[in-house]
């Protein structure tokens, strides 16, 4: 891993960018990419936070641009039952002044699995400019925090790799756990009757 974060940091923060990029690509089994800032702050403590903050979170924000554009193509195999969930889901964001901005900004501020939401954005075919402004904010804000805390409680990325494999496979299982339960929601009653009741989901039928 110390081969792969010298690579990137021969770039230095253009090569930041470039990994906060490709990380964000990936829509499930990606390292958090918080601790990937955390880890280049460490190698090096002369990088801005502030500056690490903002490249991070454009970065991350223009990789789930692309996975939101991939996605879209996906909306030919989805059945009736499940684009009238999703058209529910986007009237209902659509009628809310700031629904895409303020959904974006929680679960880019937040351990909420952004890479499904930006997956579901595309199976709508979302278009909307608060999706990404929402995004980056709440990216930004989350990665400083973790930036400005990092010395205290965190372990450096390529010290848990090398040294707590088990801390690697718990983040991974964690953000599968987090998908499954987000995936298990019945979001037609969520949103129509205020409860919350969960479905089994079905990822092969999308």
């Amino acid at each position: 891993m110390e081969e792969i974060f010298s690579i990137f940091y021969q770039l230095w923060y253009f090569g930041i960018f470039l990994l906060m990029f490709v990380l964000n690509l990936a829509p499930i089994l990606m390292p958090p990419t918080w601790i990937v800032l955390v880890s280049f702050r460490a190698l090096d403590p002369t990088l801005n936070p502030i500056a690490l903050a903002a490249i991070g979170a454009s970065g991350a924000t223009l990789g789930r641009f692309v996975l939101l554009k991939a996605s879209s193509y996906f909306t030919k195999f989805l059945s009736t039952e499940r684009k009238s969930s999703l058209d529910k889901i986007q009237n209902f964001l659509q009628s809310k002044r700031l629904g895409y901005f303020g959904t974006s900004f929680v679960f880019a501020a937040t351990p909420l699995p952004d890479n499904i939401l930006f997956i579901t954005y595309g199976l709508m075919r979302a278009k909307s400019a608060q999706i990404y402004c929402g995004y980056w904010l709440g990216r930004f804000a989350a990665y400083y925090v973790m930036l400005s805390v990092s010395d205290v409680v965190l372990t450096p990325f390529l010290q848990m790799f090398q040294e707590r494999y088990v801390g690697v496979l718990v983040v991974d299982l964690a953000s599968i756990a987090m998908m499954v339960l987000f995936a298990s929601v019945n979001w037609n009653v969520l949103i129509s009757e205020k409860k919350i009741r969960f479905v089994k989901p079905k990822f092969w039928k999308l």
